[in-house]
């Protein structure tokens, strides 16, 4: 294990110490379990990670501190492909508790409790693809209650993201002399992190990023920016796996390499359950957030294209709101 460097990073995160003692315990235990099948957690490979989950479920011993413990070190040792396995595993699940709470705000208790009964997640640390079916059980009985219903609710901010974490953005933005320059701006200043991740070896959020996958983001502004066509923002999002997905060929997979979302990605290459694309509107919401925080109001969001649909991206058109279009058509004018 590599001791110190792991220390190191866990205080810059403000871990205090009985949370960096149990962080060195957690990867410890990783390290003693590999030790007995002569492996080495410096090079572990991800089959190795999936039987030591499978043991922490059978002993009780999959919490959300423990998973996030060993991302943190195969992050901070460079391992990102493990470390994209291990997040991928373990994230999302607090998008159905989320739902569930929307769905009762907007429809009542009621409502929630006939949506979401019998829709238990499997135990933390659980293979991905043991979430499709409960994924696809709860847009068809979203889908069920009507379309509008089910879109609203899906298309709100189920990962938690702060609004304060949109500030820089909201500067820029009134900084900006216009929206398409602000639009812009946001493209060139992400392309930057992307560089600056792939100087450093880092992985930016999930994603391993190469020259190629940067020149993919170069090429078309509606990744990780937008781009405004009249009274409408068009976003695509950048494929979850991007450097996979530009060098697959068979387009199952390259659908595959796109998704992001980890309750509904393995249902692309398992013999179902087929996952309605009204369940991106989920990502939809994820799309629209810093317009809604930036315009101060609620955005409209619709699902253009999607991977569980057949398309090899997925694609999402914004409602500009009436005061913005005016402040366009002033601009102009």
């Amino acid at each position: 294990m590599k001791t110190a460097e792991y220390t190191e990073f866990l205080r810059s995160r403000n871990v205090d110490s009985n949370g960096i003692n149990d962080a060195l315990e957690n990867v410890a235990d990783f390290e003693e379990y590999l030790s007995l099948a002569g492996g080495d957690i410096d090079s572990v490979q991800i089959n190795s990670v999936k039987d030591y989950f499978s043991t922490l479920i059978k002993d009780e011993k999959n919490t959300m501190d423990r998973f996030r413990n060993l991302a943190r070190y195969f992050y901070i040792t460079g391992q990102n492909q493990v470390y994209i396995y291990v997040i991928s595993t373990v994230s999302g699940r607090e998008v159905f508790e989320s739902i569930s709470d929307k769905l009762e705000s907007n429809k009542g208790t009621d409502c929630s409790n006939n949506v979401f009964d019998g829709l238990d997640l499997p135990p933390l640390g659980s293979p991905p693809g043991t979430y499709p079916a409960n994924t696809c059980m709860l847009v068809k009985r979203l889908m069920d209650i009507d379309s509008n219903t089910c879109h609203d609710v899906l298309a709100d901010n189920h990962h938690g993201i702060p609004h304060e974490s949109f500030q820089k953005y909201i500067q820029w933005f009134e900084e900006s002399d216009s929206l398409d320059d602000f639009l812009e701006r946001i493209h060139a200043d992400r392309i930057s992190v992307l560089q600056q991740h792939l100087d450093e070896g880092k992985v930016w959020f999930e994603q391993e990023i190469t020259p190629e996958v940067i020149e993919l983001v170069k090429g078309n502004q509606e990744i990780l920016s937008a781009v405004r066509d009249g009274d409408y923002l068009y976003v695509t999002k950048i494929p979850y796996s991007p450097k996979e997905w530009l060098a697959e060929k068979d387009d199952l997979m390259k659908r595959y390499y796109a998704c992001h979302c980890p309750l509904a990605r393995e249902a692309i290459i398992m013999n179902g359950p087929e996952i309605p694309m009204d369940w991106c509107y989920c990502s939809g919401g994820f799309a629209k957030l810093m317009f809604d925080v930036l315009f101060d109001q609620p955005t409209e969001v619709d699902v253009l294209q999607s991977v569980l649909a057949g398309n090899p991206v997925c694609r999402f058109r914004i409602s500009l709101p009436d005061k913005i279009i005016e402040d366009i058509s002033s601009s102009i004018g």
